[in-house]
């Protein structure tokens, strides 16, 4: 019995740490497997220490409200069948969160693996791009996982579907603040030469 006890508070322990890690948020998947029964979720949201965020993803009541809950719950909601979320933010979205240029767009864009299924329809706050991202393009925050500048920026000059004014802000700011430097676009391998040439254009002069 004790040793039982002792591995219940274990488990338990643990789903705290890691929905610390996730600002307080965490999905039915991962409070199972500390111990919490999934027929006694609806107990924990009825008694207000939960809060139901959206199918299978719940936040803590005790954690105080962070500044991208949003983008934290839709990266839980793009999990596999493992549990792992597959969603990075990327394009207009990542630019936002990197706080370049003055573009708000008003959905959260993601990009997703190719094979991405999922069984309800894409919620309308999202906007799905299909890709494969290398590790070197992503950028982990407390809950979720974006693109980082110089990839976000690539993104948008391909895909060519916002103004060009926002793209060259974006580009000028990122080089001002050091977030990406010429060296580096001309040694990306992976963007197109045409990409790579507009991207160095709107960085502006050093």
């Amino acid at each position: 019995m004790a040793t039982h006890h002792l591995h219940r508070e274990s488990s338990q322990r643990l789903f705290f740490d890691f929905a610390e890690g996730q600002d307080g948020y965490f999905t039915a998947k991962q409070a199972e497997s500390a111990g919490f029964d999934k027929k006694n979720h609806h107990y924990h949201v009825r008694s207000g220490s939960w809060i139901r965020e959206c199918r299978g993803v719940y936040r803590l009541a005790t954690f105080p409200i962070v500044r991208y809950p949003d983008m934290i719950t839709w990266s839980l909601w793009s999990r596999d069948r493992t549990d792992k979320p597959q969603g990075i933010y990327s394009h207009e979205t990542a630019l936002s969160v990197h706080d370049l240029s003055d573009l708000n767009p008003p959905k959260l864009h993601m990009t997703v693996p190719p094979d991405f299924r999922r069984n309800a329809p894409t919620p309308g706050v999202l906007v799905l791009h299909r890709g494969t991202l290398h590790e070197d393009d992503i950028e982990r925050r407390p809950g979720f996982r974006l693109t980082r500048p110089l990839k976000a920026i690539a993104d948008l000059i391909a895909a060519n579907d916002i103004e060009e004014t926002f793209l060259r802000q974006a580009a000028r700011e990122a080089r001002q603040r050091g977030l990406i430097i010429r060296s580096e676009v001309a040694a990306a391998t992976r963007i197109p030469d045409d990409v790579k040439k507009k991207i160095i254009e709107f960085m502006g002069e050093i």
